[in-house]
């Protein structure tokens, strides 16, 4: 009997460890990796100017300045790269304040009748693009980075701007913008910006001979379908040098002695012409 039992112990035995260790673990299943995407750089542009400081002289007629730049990490096509981006290059100038004044016919004498005064109006602006603005971007885009002779930031003071309406306000505004372009001070160059070859543009800007003499800031903008990708700035400086630099600065310095040098200067010019005259009908 014994030995019948036996085989049915052992097997009870082992086979309660098994029962005691319970289920198997499920075994883990890898999870699959994948290459990381690489990521397509941002195009970004890079501008300067050919010059960085120019000498205003007495003989001074005007000077221009070249612009030059290249998009960096290029997406456009190489083979039909035309049109895939525009460039608008901006150059402005020092913001003054300026006063425009209207004058009204009264009773048959022409005199100023009312005044808008600007708090900040560039002295010089200049644009060029690739092509028209309008066909670049939107007024929305354009107003907010004014680009274009219509978004010129040009806001009236809080005293001057009382007591006119909206299109009073603008009338006066497109006065100052039209006397600006009338002094070759605001200039439109819409095909001004060329590209040479996929990346590299260049744009030509003139300044005449009565730009005033400060700062000058060149923003540059690329844009792809209507919007700014990047923008870049640069800056160049006009500043007086020699015998205008002396008269300017002793007239600003000492505007008292410098008016007084002149009356007598006229006064003695006077004189000596006179004296020449009486003695040649003598």
């Amino acid at each position: 009997m014994l030995r019948l039992l036996l085989p049915v112990f052992l097997l009870l035995a082992c086979a309660l460890p098994a029962a005691a260790q319970g289920p198997a673990a499920p075994r883990s299943v890898p999870r699959p990796t994948f290459a990381p995407t690489p990521s397509v750089p941002q195009e970004k542009v890079e501008a300067d100017i050919s010059t960085r400081t120019l000498e205003v002289t007495t003989g001074f007629t005007g000077h221009e300045i070249i612009v030059f730049g290249s998009v960096d990490n290029s997406q456009a096509p190489r083979e039909q790269y035309a049109g895939y981006y525009d460039v608008v290059v901006v150059v402005e100038g020092t913001p003054f304040p300026i006063v425009v004044r209207r004058k009204s016919d009264v009773a048959g004498v022409w005199v100023n009748t009312s005044s808008v005064t600007f708090g900040s109006v560039p002295s010089y602006y200049a644009i060029a693009s690739t092509r028209p603005i309008e066909q670049v971007a939107g007024p929305g885009v354009l107003e907010r980075h004014a680009i274009g002779l219509q978004h010129i930031k040009m806001t009236p003071s809080g005293a001057a701007r009382s007591g006119f309406k909206d299109y009073e306000v603008a009338a006066f505004r497109s006065a100052v913008i039209r006397l600006k372009k009338k002094d070759n001070l605001y200039v439109l160059a819409p095909n001004g910006v060329e590209f040479v070859g996929r990346s590299l543009f260049r744009s030509t800007i003139a300044l005449p001979a009565n730009v005033p003499v400060g700062p000058l800031v060149a923003r540059t903008y690329l844009f792809r379908n209507g919007e700014v990708v990047s923008a870049h700035i640069a800056r160049v400086t006009l500043h007086r040098t020699g015998i205008e630099w002396l008269v300017h600065n002793f007239a600003f310095v000492y505007p008292m002695s410098y008016g007084l040098i002149a009356v007598l200067i006229a006064v003695g010019c006077g004189l000596i012409a006179s004296a020449y005259f009486r003695r040649q009908t003598a």
